[in-house]
């Protein structure tokens, strides 16, 4: 019976990654880098998407005063990722900055401030379905894309990467981003 039980939870949670994993397909989704391995990459992580690659600031700016998306993910270096951000903010585009020589607490910190809905480092890539689920499921509730970004990312991930104290510089940022969180989760 306890065999029964397992077999049966083990299936209801199959179904539930499959139906999340459903709310990608057919979305519409530019990936920005200048990398061409990482486009490729993200190309076949993505394969249940309508992909467009860009390389570059100007050919995705074009593709984005051109063509609608459901959701960007943009390289912060190399394309000035931020001027993007810019872009997709006014477009109303969710965006996830994913990078690898932006990976800082500054960087962290400009992107929450200047309206990106995730931000992720490139080791990180394997996951990148699960992060844009995350956005997607919390634009469509009306909740904020840094609760579940919390959970996948915690202060443990960062503190292995940067030290204990990489929040202490800005520590009032931090508490201000916390309640801000938390009073969302009570609304």
């Amino acid at each position: 019976m306890a065999d029964l039980l397992q077999n049966l939870f083990n299936l209801l949670m199959l179904e539930d990654i499959m139906s999340d994993v459903s709310l990608l397909k057919g979305k519409k989704i530019l990936v920005v880098d200048d990398e061409p391995d990482i486009l490729a990459v993200l190309e076949e992580l993505l394969d249940m998407c309508e992909i467009v690659k860009a390389a570059s600031f100007e050919e995705a700016k074009s593709y984005m005063n051109s063509r609608e998306f459901d959701i960007v993910v943009l390289d912060i270096m190399g394309v000035d990722g931020y001027g993007l951000l810019e872009i997709a903010n006014r477009k109303n585009l969710p965006a996830l900055m994913l990078t690898a020589h932006a990976f800082t607490p500054d960087n962290l910190i400009k992107s929450i401030k200047e309206g990106a809905a995730s931000y992720i480092p490139k080791e990180e890539i394997t996951e990148i379905a699960d992060y844009l689920i995350d956005i997607l499921i919390a634009k469509k509730e009306g909740k904020s894309p840094w609760e579940p970004w919390q959970d996948r990312l915690p202060t443990s991930y960062f503190e292995r990467r940067w030290g204990a104290a990489w929040k202490d510089n800005d520590r009032e940022f931090w508490d201000t981003f916390r309640a801000s969180l938390k009073s969302r989760k009570k609304s």
